[in-house]
């Protein structure tokens, strides 16, 4: 800091007359820092205690949130509506008698079993 013709000696921070005396004053703020600084340090270890998360624990936090379940049920519901479209697309290639009869997953799949074994069949014929 350079002292203008404007400012005096008693401008400043600390009274240069008493060296000692400015040493004193220095070390008393200084050790009041360290001590502000370890009680917020304790603090803040005192509410971060946790250890850090595994990878399982944070996958299970991202799961919990609303926005990441909205997102799996709206994949999942697309998921099954394609699985059953391709159940009715299947099913209309099928003959069965009568044509328009309601069959279950599982049937469907065996009647397409049967459906493909009696075409190979009749090819080799």
């Amino acid at each position: 800091m350079m002292l203008s013709p404007d400012h005096s000696d008693s401008d400043l921070l600390w009274p240069q007359s008493d060296p000692e005396n400015l040493l004193n004053v220095i070390k008393s703020e200084h050790l009041v820092n360290e001590a502000v600084e370890l009680e917020v340090d304790s603090k803040s270890r005192s509410r971060s205690v946790a250890p850090p998360l595994t990878r399982e624990e944070k996958r299970r936090r991202r799961r919990a949130t609303a926005k990441y379940r909205l997102a799996h049920a709206t994949r999942e519901r697309i998921r099954v509506e394609a699985f059953n479209v391709a159940f009715a697309e299947l099913r209309k290639l099928l003959p069965t008698l009568p044509p328009d009869k309601k069959l279950s997953k599982i049937e469907i799949l065996r009647l397409a079993i049967c459906y493909i074994s009696y075409l190979n069949h009749v090819l080799d014929v």
